[in-house]
């Protein structure tokens, strides 16, 4: 049977809980996800198009896309094993 796949997508802005979120979402892929993913950043200060287009209001937000259901995490998450648990990695 083949490894699921997954595919997130992480919304930032430019402040320290952004960069915090694109540290821990980092550390998250290469420890718990094993190259079984993609994901993607998208800099909203940058390309605010593609928040309203999602309908992303804040920052930082990480959205699972794959597996389904797509789920949204909203905010800052400093631990690594709360990370992994709200988005269903085992």
């Amino acid at each position: 049977m083949a490894a699921e796949t997954w595919r997130l997508v992480l919304y930032v802005g430019d402040g320290p809980t952004s960069r915090a979120a694109l540290e821990i979402a980092r550390r998250l892929c290469a420890e718990r996800l094993n190259g079984r993913f993609t994901c993607d950043v998208i800099d909203i200060n940058q390309n605010p198009g593609m928040a309203h287009k999602h309908n992303i209001l804040a920052v930082p937000t990480l959205v699972r896309e794959l597996p389904l259901p797509v789920k949204r995490l909203v905010g800052y998450i400093s631990d690594l094993d709360v990370l992994a648990r709200a988005l269903d990695i085992k």
